[in-house]
């Protein structure tokens, strides 16, 4: 069982930065592949970013090159931060948890309740 806990959103203009981060319970999240998903209003879910306990990390084209995704084994610990923030980053961000195997199509196992991030123009 894995409880995972989201934090570091807000409001912030654009071109600001914000740094979510995501605590994750348990002694097994150094076997987990980790994500950040948001959903802005009346959109689908989108993943943005995911990270592999050996490290091989995964961008949308949306955030590439504008967001890092990293994760602290030792402090379970997985983290998103987010530069050049536009309008149209406006969502909930939620991290999640999924185990092996990492890359059949099958869905994550443990999600948080997600945090507001908002970008005013």
């Amino acid at each position: 069982q894995v409880a995972l806990v989201e934090s570091g959103g807000g409001l912030v203009q654009a071109g600001g930065s914000l740094r979510l981060s995501c605590a994750a319970s348990g002694r097994t999240f150094v076997t987990y592949l980790m994500a950040w998903f948001r959903q802005a209003p009346g959109k689908e879910r989108e993943l943005v970013a995911r990270i592999s306990p050996g490290g091989t990390i995964y961008y949308s084209d949306t955030v590439k090159g504008r967001f890092t995704i990293s994760r602290d084994n030792a402090k379970n610990q997985v983290y998103l931060q987010m530069n050049n923030l536009k309008p149209e980053d406006t969502a909930v961000y939620s991290c999640a948890a999924k185990s092996a195997p990492y890359y059949d199509g099958g869905s994550y196992r443990y999600w948080g309740k997600g945090t507001q991030v908002t970008i005013s123009s």
